[in-house]
């Protein structure tokens, strides 16, 4: 289980999963913020979040193992 922190900054790499079913608007290797939008279940809920820009842009939900730390190679 991969754990996301709301407000990090992540790299979007897609999983299968988000291959499968590709978020609103969000592309392989954008950089997105964890956010968490009101009436919406809180980011790490059945291992999704909702991800925005950093423009502020919503970007959509994704699959939190779509989600690789910026410091990561």
């Amino acid at each position: 289980m991969k754990r996301v922190h709301v407000n990090s900054l992540y790299r979007y790499k897609p999983v299968l999963l988000d291959r499968c079913h590709p978020p609103y608007n969000v592309l392989e290797g954008d950089i997105v913020r964890v956010v968490n939008l009101p009436g919406c279940p809180k980011a790490g809920t059945m291992e999704h979040c909702h991800v925005e820009h950093p423009n502020g842009d919503f970007a959509g939900l994704v699959c939190c193992n779509s989600l690789e730390d910026l410091s990561a190679p």
